[in-house]
């Protein structure tokens, strides 16, 4: 017989629905919240001699940039049936958890109401609909409080907010988020939640990224602002859900990757290639991640790679090379070509930086003058002499042009990606230059060598090297450190070439094959 289902078989979690505020504010989905929640419990476990985090009604969470409140929710859920043995009275255990274990700093008006409605299905705490009946105050253990930024040449010394795009008035968001704009950590307890706070579990998705006044759209990550001031709260365990840029790019990010990579107290990366993977209908370029920091140190992280639902697990170190290598593939045949080519330098070393010859993106072309190359739309026009800075003596030369940004527009790189190909780069002669669209990728005196140092650059083997550092549209120079330079370019190289110098195998071929068009 078949089985009749009922409303509530039709009735989907209202938090699988929500529509996002932005790209940079995103709602996270049940289901992963309820992943991560897996994998701190199984550190816990661990970590605490078999114990079960949902048995123990002293832990407590905060997520300090809640927004939709399920992580608190599907937290609440988790210690109502965990301390069913220790607080039968389900009013009682109720009561329990949600006025001295979960907590919870929203980041919007609006967003404090609805994690209040989703947490006490009441956006007031006290309300007559409220599921807790102890708390006296609308607020509860969801606090919000809308908080200026502060200004000091025309940035915000906190979070390096644009003031031209958030000065606002008072009804409208400052987007000053709480956790990152004070030098006082003991403010979240004294003024926020009335009492001493050490919370075991810091757990969230902050926003990712603020306006900071540069040309047209510019914007400065924050999200790492708020796992340095979490860390400082010194909780147990630390969790969030990040963009993946920080891995070899992002503005300012530098020092952050290195600390993050040299991090011992990192137990657990997830890593998604594609971010529509977990956040459907949202693309964030390079994927995202979540990463599970443990206040016990280990000589090994846990790293899952997962593709198209496709998932790869490794246990390695973070810190063998300067960014976070994502496939753990990759990494035998990295090591390998590195070996090989101990004493020779890299690619980075000898393409040309920003601007090669000081010519801006926007420069506006001339009639007359020495020859540039402007972008593809424009292409060849002229420059005025005395506008060109020839710093790299490059202009007497032949040169191999290749473009800035040569996957403009995409934005998952979890697919195959060609960079470079016969109809993206260009050939420029002796006393040709070009604005920063480009870079000088190699130079010589003979064309014969700028060919040849083409067919290096058209095999996929040197474009998998150049994979493993690129999670963003722009390839600046840096990106090319892992790719070895040859040195000598007399003579056409092809992948066949390539992997018997570095003795790639079948196996390790057909890897490389798959990742690049």
């Amino acid at each position: 017989m078949e089985k009749k289902l009922s409303f509530r078989d039709h009735n989907p979690d209202v938090l699988e629905c929500i529509a996002n505020l932005s790209s940079d504010e995103v709602f996270t989905p049940p289901s992963l919240v309820n992943q991560i929640l897996d994998d701190i419990a199984v550190c816990w476990t661990i970590d605490n001699d078999g114990a079960n985090i949902w048995e123990d009604e002293n832990v407590t969470f905060l997520n300090p940039f809640a927004k939709s409140g399920v992580f608190l929710r599907e937290i609440t859920k988790r210690l109502v049936d965990g301390l069913e043995n220790k607080i039968p009275d389900l009013q009682e255990r109720v009561e329990h958890i949600l006025t001295r274990q979960v907590f919870g700093i929203a980041i919007t008006k609006l967003t404090s109401l609805l994690t209040r409605r989703s947490l006490y299905c009441s956006k007031y705490a006290n309300g007559m609909h409220s599921i807790v009946k102890s708390f006296d105050e609308e607020d509860g253990n969801i606090w919000f409080k809308s908080i200026e930024h502060t200004w000091k040449n025309k940035k915000c010394t906190f979070c390096g907010a644009s003031k031209e795009f958030y000065t606002r008035d008072s009804e409208k968001e400052t987007h000053a988020y709480a956790l990152i704009h004070t030098d006082n950590m003991k403010y979240l307890d004294s003024h926020i939640f009335g009492r001493d706070m050490r919370f075991d579990v810091v757990i969230g998705n902050p926003p990712y990224q603020l306006s900071d006044g540069g040309h047209g759209r510019s914007a400065s990550p924050i999200y790492h602002k708020f796992i340095e001031q979490a860390k400082k709260l010194s909780p147990r365990y630390l969790c969030m859900v990040i963009p993946a840029r920080w891995y070899s790019g992002g503005k300012g990010l530098d020092s952050f990757r290195k600390e993050m990579l040299a991090d011992k107290n990192l137990r657990v990366l997830v890593d998604f290639e594609n971010s529509s993977e977990v956040f459907p209908g949202v693309d964030i370029a390079g994927g995202i991640c979540y990463f599970l920091r443990s206040h016990i140190e280990s000589d090994m992280c846990k790293v899952l790679n997962s593709k198209e639902g496709e998932i790869k697990a490794s246990e390695r170190k973070l810190d063998e090379f300067k960014i976070f290598i994502r496939q753990s593939q990759a990494i035998s045949i990295i090591r390998k070509i590195k070996k090989a080519e101990s004493k020779s330098g890299r690619i980075s070393e000898i393409i040309s930086p920003r601007k090669p010859f000081g010519i801006v993106g926007n420069y506006p072309p001339t009639n007359k003058g020495v020859p540039c190359h402007f972008t593809q739309k424009i292409g060849l026009k002229y420059a005025k002499l005395q506008d060109i800075k020839d710093k790299g003596n490059l202009l007497g030369k032949w040169k191999l042009l290749i473009p800035r940004a040569p996957i403009a527009g995409q934005t998952d790189f979890s697919k195959p990606v060609g960079f470079y190909y016969e109809g993206n780069v260009k050939i420029a002669k002796p006393g040709e230059c070009c604005t920063e669209s480009w870079l000088v990728a190699y130079s010589a005196d003979s064309k014969k060598e700028i060919m040849s140092f083409k067919s290096y650059l058209f095999t996929k083997t040197f474009r998998f090297l150049l994979l493993q550092a690129v999670v963003s549209q722009d390839v600046s120079r840096e990106k090319f450190f892992l790719v070895p330079d040859l040195g000598k370019y007399n003579q056409t190289f092809t992948d066949e070439i390539l992997r018997k110098r570095w003795n790639i195998t079948e196996n390790e071929w057909s890897y490389i094959d798959s990742r690049i068009q």
